[in-house]
């Protein structure tokens, strides 16, 4: 192993208090004593290797990080090992914070043209058309997928692509995926396709030559429960030790506001004006709006904040696993309503299990007691009248209230 001359005598004591004052944070990040001692471990591990090598903080290149943290790895236990080269990273990284090692080196930027098109297409989805982040991520997968389908590697002449090119990788993706109304495929297709005749890469928008996944025809109002199976459903994830305050809050926010997963995880605590009583929504294309807060929401977020959540992290919302960072996802969710069904008894009104169900509900629920079409809307926050409609399809009074008046001979001149 190549080593350098040590240029700093006598630094022993600052190298065991960088592990030492590692340790600690750690620690305050709420980690069980079992992992702090692995931490510690590592930490002192490493510390003594660079001591032995004669090497100070600062001369841990890449390189040398291999070197050094290779034996520490290999001594640890098969199932621990990726666990330790984990714990040897993040003390890399509190050196490089507050031990001036050196900075991880920045890979080179891939300039071939296939990586070239997918940076233009990843502005053009954040830019253009407001896209989330979540989406613009689920957007270049399926520009990665279907690229490599149809040229490899590589980046051909996109001119060449074909309807039938379409086509069959959508019913590729099919077969694989057994889900033949599934949207998300065709529905990021054709963000791929608008875009590359948007930007002049292709002589044709080929987004028309997508298929539609094939629908059921809406025939009445969606699925819903009844309030009282919405009570039900919420209490009962309050009885979990770790989890009900969080759980709690969540679920409300959905079944009492109709707000959508991905806008209950995205809430941040400097999103709640506690003063006026609102909660800034952050939704779909990046159009934020503000809520009113209830006393009830407000009395569960005050009480999740002040007895279980747990973190620096600024979402309002995090994981009980340290270091409680916030969710990549709104699946949780998703796994919490499901967790309450069993918990109940009470039996899904269809076969997939998705929190929207909660916002139909409410939805429902608020049409039954007279409130207007255009009323739903503004809770649900829909941008488009159409959308609240699926809610009244048989009631011709309710569409009444968000239909146009007929223009007169005098607004149309």
């Amino acid at each position: 192993m190549k080593t350098q001359p040590s240029r700093a005598n006598g630094s022993l004591p600052n190298r065991i208090n960088h592990a030492d004052h590692f340790t600690e944070v750690i620690e305050s990040e709420g980690y069980s004593k079992g992992s702090i001692a692995k931490y510690r471990s590592n930490a002192q591990a490493l510390t003594e290797a660079l001591v032995s090598a004669k090497l100070i903080p600062a001369e841990l290149t890449d390189e040398l990080m291999d070197q050094l943290a290779r034996p520490i790895v290999d001594a640890a236990s098969a199932k621990d090992k990726k666990h330790c080269l984990y714990r040897l990273n993040r003390f890399r990284d509190y050196l490089i914070e507050n031990a001036s090692a050196p900075a991880r080196p920045i890979p080179p930027l891939d300039m071939s043209p296939r990586a070239v098109l997918k940076r233009e297409y990843e502005t053009y989805l954040r830019v253009q058309r407001g896209l989330s982040g979540d989406t613009i991520y689920h957007c270049l997968r399926f520009y990665d997928r279907f690229l490599t389908a149809k040229f490899g590697t590589g980046l051909g002449d996109l001119n060449k692509i074909k309807p039938r090119d379409i086509t069959g990788f959508i019913l590729r993706l099919r077969e694989a995926q057994n889900a033949p109304r599934d949207k998300t495929g065709p529905s990021h297709l054709r963000n791929l396709f608008q875009f590359l005749f948007w930007s002049g890469k292709t002589e044709r928008n080929l987004s028309s030559a997508v298929p539609k996944a094939r629908q059921p025809k809406p025939t009445g109002i969606p699925r819903y429960l009844e309030p009282e199976q919405v009570n039900r459903l919420i209490e009962a994830v309050r009885g979990h030790k770790k989890t009900g305050r969080r759980n709690y809050a969540m679920l409300m926010l959905i079944a009492r506001l109709g707000l959508r997963p991905p806008e209950v995880t995205a809430i941040e605590l400097d999103d709640i004006d506690w003063r006026a009583g609102e909660i800034l929504i952050r939704g779909k294309r990046q159009l934020h709006d503000r809520m009113p807060m209830s006393a009830e929401i407000g009395e569960a977020i005050v009480d999740y904040i002040k007895n279980e959540r747990l973190g620096p992290d600024r979402a309002l919302f995090v994981s009980v696993k340290p270091p409680f960072k916030r969710f990549k996802d709104a699946q949780i969710l998703r796994w919490i309503l499901r967790d309450a069904y069993a918990a109940t008894g009470i039996t899904p009104p269809q076969a997939y299990i998705g929190t929207h169900i909660l916002r139909h509900s409410l939805a429902t629920d608020m049409l039954r007691k007279g409130a207007s079409l255009a009323e739903i809307g503004d809770v649900l926050r829909h941008r488009s009248a159409m959308n609240t409609t699926i809610y009244a399809q048989h009631d011709v009074d309710a569409l009444r209230s968000i239909s146009r008046s007929w223009p007169t001979a005098e607004e149309k001149q």
